[in-house]
């Protein structure tokens, strides 16, 4: 009897201790590269290339690195609330405020952001709106996007690859 109880309490204890895991979102840390044959992106602009995601609790870390079509690097980072709060950094000289939010469902992650660049016309806002999920199994992030700015708009979908 003793070792029944024992047997039932250790079962209980298990379930009980991986509750929480249980219910979490997808998980969206890793390091990402993009897949070019399934995204499309235009070749002849800046392009996310790759990117390491550090998800933590309410909180998401990115290091986004981005490409030219010379293949030059333009890296930055980034620390967001996932709970929609406005944050602020500088980019290469470029004020960029973004915020974050989780879906209710936590199945996706949505993205705003303005970043103010500055060309011959002088100061124009370049406004983005990403949704994130990931799909199969874990393997895949997928990023529908859209960007406006004074020069026009674009939209399209990226696909990235779990490297690690």
């Amino acid at each position: 009897m003793k070792t029944k109880t024992l047997v039932v309490l250790s079962v209980v204890f298990f379930f009980i201790s991986f509750k929480p895991a249980l219910g979490q979102s997808p998980v969206f840390s890793g390091k990402w590269k993009l897949n070019k044959e399934k995204s499309t992106a235009q070749n002849d602009q800046l392009f996310l290339s790759k990117m390491t995601v550090l998800q933590k609790n309410d909180s998401l870390f990115t290091n986004r690195v981005y490409e030219n079509g010379y293949g030059e690097a333009y890296p930055f980072q980034e620390n967001l609330s996932l709970k929609g709060a406005e944050s602020k950094i500088t980019i290469y000289d470029m004020p960029r405020k973004a915020k974050a939010s989780l879906s209710e469902s936590n199945k996706s992650i949505a993205f705003e952001s303005t970043t103010t660049f500055y060309g011959n016309g002088g100061a124009d806002d370049l406004k983005t709106k990403e949704t994130w999920s990931v799909e199969n199994d874990g393997k895949t992030l997928k990023m529908d996007y859209s960007t406006s700015y004074s020069g026009g708009t674009s939209d399209g979908t990226l696909y990235f690859d779990k490297v690690k």
